[in-house]
């Protein structure tokens, strides 16, 4: 399987989480989405009353100059990661 199709695969995998993960492992996941399908964050930077919108932001903001292959790598790993650590379908 190329990279791409361990990436689309993934993204399948995560839904079937009976279990929230932590707040942290969602933020990653968010992060090395969005670095994965969008590159860099290059967004404004959200209102100091949204909080959840900053905290994603930032996540994402760390992971810049990442490629789309390694991010696309770490988003499978940490999926992989969650389905063993959590209940899932």
């Amino acid at each position: 399987m190329t990279t791409q199709e361990k990436f689309e695969t993934a993204q399948l995998d995560v839904k079937k989480l009976t279990q929230r993960p932590s707040n942290e492992e969602l933020l990653d996941l968010y992060a090395f989405f969005k670095q994965a399908t969008e590159g860099d964050n290059d967004t404004k930077k959200p209102g100091m009353f949204d909080m959840k919108g900053q905290f994603k932001w930032k996540k994402w903001k760390e992971k810049e100059g990442t490629s789309t292959e390694d991010a696309m790598e770490s988003y499978v790993s940490l999926v992989n990661e969650l389905l063993s650590k959590y209940d899932h379908e």
